[in-house]
């Protein structure tokens, strides 16, 4: 059997260092040495159904290192996802076979990959959902997660929570293959770390093996055994050769040579035609698949054919045995937004904006099953231990029916995580921290924007108002940074991120309603600390339902407004105190303007955009962040007061003085303006 096996993994390396040298660029040395596990992974272990590859139960299979995409790529042809065409058109524009792998799950391809260390962090919020199902619809749906992770993703320092947080959890379900090659882009390992992999792991609580990697028997071995536990994530350590096959014009081994990491084999001096000719392929047609090798893989999907169906039949029979659970179950994949009556959430009067967001959060555990709240040791003081109040539970090794993670201090991690919660599907899911925070999370927050994951971003403590904490902790630079994603276009033509700074409690509520029917892209809702006064109003949720729009105009102090002031979150109110003392004292009429979201008003038709901010009347915008981020609603005839600076410990009312933020000081800025 291994002669077929082998000859697979030799088919594989050709296929990879191929597509690499007709490119004139990629990454062929480690899917040369990858090949032995990938192909044993995909021909012996991993279920999916060949004819459904979206199949909801199948396994998944995340690879972390993307550049390695030469070898998924080439296994994903032998199972007839890729053509050979497709293979050779690996880079190039237009193609399905970009450089790094783009999620496209009807090729199988899981997730997004190539910023070394989020791949395999996925996987862990994959293994997580995946338990979190079956917590609640039973054991037949249950299915594995594997990962494959590089030297790269061991090192970066995100690795550190995934390994804690999936031994701590006891994700058994995932299991993750350490390709060794001791080889990285311009070095070798040993130059960068003499850190002990396996005991690093094993501290963690994982279950370490430790094989050679190109050895199909071992690798076999290694497989059969992670099935088979039944506590702990494993982690397969598999000494690996980078580029094992290649050779030079001569015959001479090119193999565990760091110049093949990063460049086509001819780059690094060996030969591709000797190369292919050396693993048994022919080098005039190096885009073929052996004849014994498509046999070989046309019975082994059969097999998974059989499984799949025998899979579905089980379904089948569950969902006949439960209705109601079965309805619950359809509604939960279908990812639709749920019907929820957000007018109904109680908030008390002036309160910032993360106590209104643990207010709806509260609401949420009641009455969304199928979400997941997480926080990066914060629950108390960003207020998502509201959702805790809801009656969310944490997310425990051994009991995976509660909804709230607690993910330690690791930000990037958790929102990573949370991504992978998303790429599985049937969950809806939250991560938070402090606004200033978010910055460890950008990393992950933009490939849930290429993704078009709508995962919720949760930031409080949103500007310098954080007080005596001092200008680490206060925010000013932060929502310029995320209000950039709305300016930027997904691969579907939409805006990759929808942010949301809330004015008041009705629009947070009004603020969630949004994220929460925002199904196509990610979410960011920023909050305040500090209390914020109510907005003007007889019926405040009814009013706020404009902010759906991205803005609306919150008051008017009289016919004919002379100027427009415009701001989002806290300083609307400010703006609604100035405008008032404009009128008492100098009987001039204002219009003060909300902008939740810049992005969604600019979606809108042309003539509300007038009607809310006027072309022809004076513009005056006010945030506490830097100017730049009012620039593109006020323009350059207006005037922006912002903070452009770092901010200072300090009271937070001494701090609104200082920075001229107070209704009195913006009404005599207003004054001169005028």
């Amino acid at each position: 059997m291994n002669t077929t096996i082998n000859r697979a993994a030799d088919n594989i390396r050709i296929l990879a260092a191929s597509m690499v040298e007709k490119a004139k660029s990629g990454h062929p040395g480690g899917a040369m040495g990858g090949a032995d596990y990938i192909n044993v992974l995909y021909s012996e272990f991993l279920n999916f159904d060949p004819d459904d590859l979206s199949w909801e139960n199948r396994d998944r299979f995340f690879l972390d290192p993307g550049h390695m995409s030469p070898m998924l790529y080439s296994v994903l042809s032998l199972i007839g996802a890729y053509s050979m065409e497709d293979l050779q058109n690996f880079r190039q524009w237009g193609s399905i076979t970009p450089g790094h792998p783009e999620v496209d799950r009807k090729h199988g391809v899981e997730n997004t990959s190539g910023p070394l260390g989020q791949g395999h962090t996925m996987a862990v919020g994959a293994a997580i959902a995946e338990r979190f199902l079956v917590a609640r619809f039973g054991e037949w749906m249950a299915h594995k997660t594997y990962a494959f992770i590089s030297d790269g993703g061991i090192q970066e320092e995100i690795s550190q929570g995934a390994g804690r947080i999936a031994g701590t959890l006891g994700l058994s379900n995932l299991i993750m293959f350490y390709d060794a090659n001791n080889i990285q882009l311009s070095t070798t390992v040993e130059e960068v770390t003499t850190e002990n992999t396996a005991q690093k792991y094993e501290a963690w609580g994982w279950n370490v093996i430790t094989i050679d990697g190109n050895d199909a028997d071992q690798i076999r071995e290694a497989l059969t055994a992670a099935n088979d536990e039944t506590q702990r994530p494993t982690l397969i350590i598999g000494k690996t050769l980078m580029g094992k096959g290649a050779v030079g014009a001569n015959g001479e081994d090119f193999s565990n040579k760091v110049s093949t990491h990063g460049q086509p084999l001819t780059g690094a001096g060996a030969s591709i035609e000797k190369t292919v000719e050396n693993l048994g392929g022919d080098s005039r047609n190096p885009f073929q698949i052996f004849p014994d090798v498509k046999e070989y893989y046309s019975q082994v999907l059969q097999k998974k054919r059989e499984y799949a169906k025998k899979k579905k039949a089980e379904q089948a029979a569950w969902e006949k045995a439960n209705p109601e659970l079965a309805t619950k179950y359809h509604r939960f994949m279908s990812g639709q937004a749920p019907e929820l009556d957000y007018s109904t959430i109680q908030h008390k009067a002036n309160i910032a904006t993360r106590v209104a967001s643990a207010d709806v959060l509260t609401y949420l555990a009641q009455h969304v099953e199928n979400m997941i709240v997480s926080s990066a040791d914060l629950s108390n003081s960003d207020k998502t231990d509201g959702f805790i109040k809801g009656g969310a539970r944490s997310l425990v090794k051994g009991d995976f029916s509660g909804a709230f993670l607690q993910a330690g201090v690791a930000e990037l991690t958790m929102a990573t995580i949370c991504n992978g919660i998303a790429l599985h599907g049937g969950i809806f899911v939250a991560c938070a921290t402090f606004f200033v925070f978010s910055d460890y999370m950008k990393p992950a927050i933009r490939l849930s924007a290429l993704m078009e994951l709508p995962v919720k971003y949760l930031w409080s403590h949103d500007a310098f108002r954080v007080g005596e904490d001092g200008p680490t902790h206060q925010p000013i630079e932060q929502e310029a940074q995320i209000r950039l994603l709305e300016k930027l276009q997904n691969h579907s033509g939409r805006m990759s991120l929808l942010a949301l700074r809330p004015a008041d409690a009705a629009e947070t509520s009004v603020a969630w309603k949004m994220a929460m029917e925002n199904t196509h892209t990610p979410t960011a809702l920023i909050f305040s600390r500090q209390n914020v006064n109510d907005l003007p109003g007889k019926n405040r949720y009814q009013e706020a339902l404009q902010a759906e729009k991205g803005a609306y105009v919150v008051c008017s102090t009289g016919n004919n407004p002379q100027i427009t002031l415009i701001a989002s979150g806290s300083e609307v109110n400010t703006l609604v105190e100035a405008a008032q003392l404009l009128k008492e004292r100098k009987g001039i009429a204002a219009q003060v303007v909300s902008v939740i979201s810049e992005g969604l008003f600019r979606q809108q038709p042309s003539a509300y955009q007038k009607q809310v901010i006027p072309d022809n009347c004076p513009k005056y915008g006010l945030t506490a962040g830097l100017s730049v981020t009012l620039e593109g609603l006020v323009g350059y005839n207006g005037k922006i007061h912002g903070v452009n600076h770092f901010g200072y410990s300090a009271p937070a009312q001494v701090l609104d003085e200082k920075f001229g933020f107070t209704g009195e000081q913006v009404f005599e800025e207003l004054s001169h303006l005028i």
